[in-house]
């Protein structure tokens, strides 16, 4: 018999929909029922790629006997941290405050009115590890409620103030200088493995703002060693097993230094991130690596992960058919049945072995560079590398016909933003016109699905339901970066109206204007706990942090000093934080980094074919310092950069400015270069 969660669209909680638990949505209705029946709130927390939510709801949360337990002492409550962030982030920091980390499955008891009292992550079905089993901590938990019953309400209440007064706190401005970046920048060299790659040790996430940084450090400064932290790291991503040598795409992380070895689920957030960094690498080295491995992930994302609608899923499992992995690794005689004579070569490079590197079986990763191969072996390069590109489409061919992994096919507004501008960017540079489409389709599917009639955001959306759910600040600051990119890619106006409406949402419903920055949730959402406030830059960079760049980049479209002093504030509050933990607080730096080396505004004006020409200079490289608008000059939608700008001796005219300070027009790519070069 189905429980309550047999209404809800996402896939994680209709997982559980069919446990012997009665598990409940968070809301109203759950707290209710606890203050009625005088029960605490088990409140379990995961997302439908976590391996290791998979192994307690089979542990656990399908135990008959388990399930009868929670069901006599507790309102039992799940919840998709992806759906509801806040409720994710209120009480992670909960679970960090007592355990001292957290992660996913989380597992917090709560009053009946919210407030934590005890938490955990993961917990076993029989003692282990000296870990106690779940079931024992449920059976401590309900008689520290029966009897203790002063202790736990007063333990709740004060990690309710702990909580409370954390979200309250406001951080002293420190003046925006160039120390902080340089700072940044030696921290992360501490912790650089100059033979792998990354940022300490095992597990390794790709951290992709902390790339970016870097890449930017290098464009602003010449630093070398900054180009070099990121190329090592880029590189050795690429070629190890947590990136999808047969289909493209990333996992989510590496459990070892190597990058051999993935926790093989694959997020949307994670691609997104990836294909647009690899893109400015390309831009900024012109390594055709790293061109191609952008193609391959958006590619993987538009075959694999895209609604018929435009819109884009969240994740794919790490486990099928119950097993973490099965779908993606490999047999050396599974290798050699299917390539026949090609077949040695390609274990040669894919580091295949009849004994396996993980678990017995091979985990496909680039062990041998085919163009040093190919010169050992005295035959031609190219020849080869397309052998083993029919090779791999062999094995996808074969992967394919396996049982999938899992899909998460609910659409979230932030992440879509995320990919949104990785797709902009990457079909104009690339010249893909399918990249193009596929980012006007997205943004036509995110205005059409989940925008209310009022403009304000929805969450989430999947097939066969109405978008619902609040949106939260990343979803505005996301979708808007992401539709500004769009904007520059195409030069439609429509795309840049829309995130200026977002970014005055944002300043409307979620700025703190006591304490300056934003917070997550919006001025008339749910009452929670606390109106939560998550600064760090994490696997997704903070609302907040992407919030302050949009503005950043509001203010030199539209002329307006508001934007840049709202951003500059928030960024300010974040100084030491930025220079002492720069992987955490990375997409700070990159917004810093923006305001230290003075963007240029360039507009442009004059009919589309006679501009491309000047488009062509803007275009070249990788520019992460400057914002473009352009246009004939002429309609009612123009963008504010380019109000009262004209034509010179009637020839499409670029105008370079630096602050609202302008340069002389001109009309030559090659003068529009010379003013691109001058400091």
């Amino acid at each position: 018999m189905a429980n309550h969660l047999v209404h809800e669209t996402s896939p994680y909680l209709l997982q559980h929909v069919d446990n012997p638990v009665d598990w409940h949505p968070w809301g109203q209705e759950a707290m209710r029922l606890a203050e009625e029946q005088d029960k605490p709130i088990l409140l379990s927390i995961g997302y439908s790629a976590c391996h290791w939510c998979h192994v307690m709801a089979h542990e656990s949360f399908e135990d008959e006997a388990t399930a009868a337990q929670m069901n006599a002492d507790f309102i039992n409550v799940k919840v998709d941290r992806e759906e509801r962030p806040d409720v994710d982030s209120i009480y992670m920091q909960a679970v960090q405050a007592m355990v001292g980390r957290g992660g996913w499955p989380m597992t917090v008891f709560l009053t009946p009115d919210g407030k934590p009292f005890y938490a955990g992550t993961y917990f076993p079905n029989e003692p282990r590890h000296g870990m106690p089993s779940f079931r024992q901590i449920l059976t401590g938990i309900t008689q520290a409620w029966n009897t203790d019953r002063e202790n736990v309400i007063g333990s709740a209440g004060e990690v309710a103030q702990q909580l409370q007064a954390l979200s309250g706190v406001g951080f002293e401005a420190q003046e925006l200088d160039a120390e902080i970046l340089r700072s940044a920048v030696r921290g992360l060299q501490g912790r650089f493995d100059p033979s792998w790659g990354g940022f300490g040790d095992a597990p390794k996430f790709p951290q992709p703002m902390t790339i970016e940084f870097l890449l930017r450090e290098f464009v602003r400064t010449q630093d070398a060693d900054a180009l070099e932290m990121a190329e090592v790291t880029l590189r050795k991503m690429a070629q190890g097993g947590m990136y999808d040598q047969l289909g493209g795409g990333f996992a989510r992380y590496s459990v070892d230094h190597r990058w051999l070895v993935p926790h093989f689920e694959k997020m949307l957030y994670d691609n997104a991130q990836l294909a647009r960094v690899y893109l400015h690498a390309w831009q900024t080295t012109g390594n055709e690596l790293y061109r191609r491995i952008t193609e391959e992930t958006l590619d993987y994302v538009l075959l694999e992960m895209r609604h018929q609608g435009g819109g884009f899923y969240s994740s794919q499992d790490a486990d099928s058919e119950g097993v973490e992995g099965k779908f993606y690794v490999w047999s050396a005689d599974e290798i050699r049945e299917a390539l026949g004579e090609d077949a040695d070569t390609f274990i040669r490079i894919y580091g295949v072995s009849d004994e396996g590197n993980w678990e017995g079986h091979n985990i496909l990763n680039l062990h041998l560079d085919p163009d040093a191969l190919a010169a050992q072996l005295g035959i031609d390069a190219a020849k080869l590398r397309a052998r083993m590109a029919a090779a791999r489409s062999v094995l996808y061919g074969l992967r394919s016909e396996r049982i999938w992994p899992g899909l998460d096919d609910k659409v979230l507004t932030s992440w879509n933003g995320l990919m949104l501008a990785a797709l902009a960017e990457a079909g104009q540079a690339l010249e893909r016109p399918d990249y193009l489409e596929a980012a006007r389709s997205n943004a036509e599917f995110l205005r059409r699905t989940m925008r209310g009639e009022s403009g304000r955001l929805f969450r989430t959306w999947k097939a066969g339901a109405d978008a619902k759910y609040n949106g939260y600040l990343e979803d505005y600051a996301y979708l808007a970066d992401g539709l500004l990119s769009l904007y520059e890619a195409t030069l439609e106006p429509r795309w840049f109206d829309w995130a200026r409406e977002l970014g005055e949402m944002m300043l409307t419903h979620f700025r703190d204007t006591e304490k300056e920055g934003f917070f997550d949730t919006s001025d008339d959402h749910e009452e929670l706990i606390h109106r939560p406030k998550d600064l760090q830059d994490n696997a997704v960079p903070s609302g907040s942090s992407v919030a302050a760049t949009v503005l950043l980049k509001l203010s030199l479209l539209t002329g307006s000093g508001g934007y840049w002093e709202v951003a500059e504030r928030s960024i300010a509050t974040m100084g030491k934080f930025m220079s002492q933990y720069p992987s955490g607080f990375a997409q700070w730096l990159n917004a810093t980094s923006f305001i230290l080396a003075r963007p240029r505004e360039v507009a442009l004006v004059g009919g589309q074919e006679e501009l491309t020409p000047l488009l062509a200079v803007l275009r070249t490289g990788y520019r992460p310092f400057q914002v473009l608008a352009a246009g004939d000059g002429m309609g009612d939608d123009l963008v504010p950069l380019l109000e009262n700008r004209s034509r010179i001796d009637g020839k499409a005219t670029a105008y370079v400015c630096r602050q609202f300070v302008c340069r002389t027009p001109v009309t030559s790519p090659d003068e529009l270069s010379r003013q691109l070069r001058a400091v």
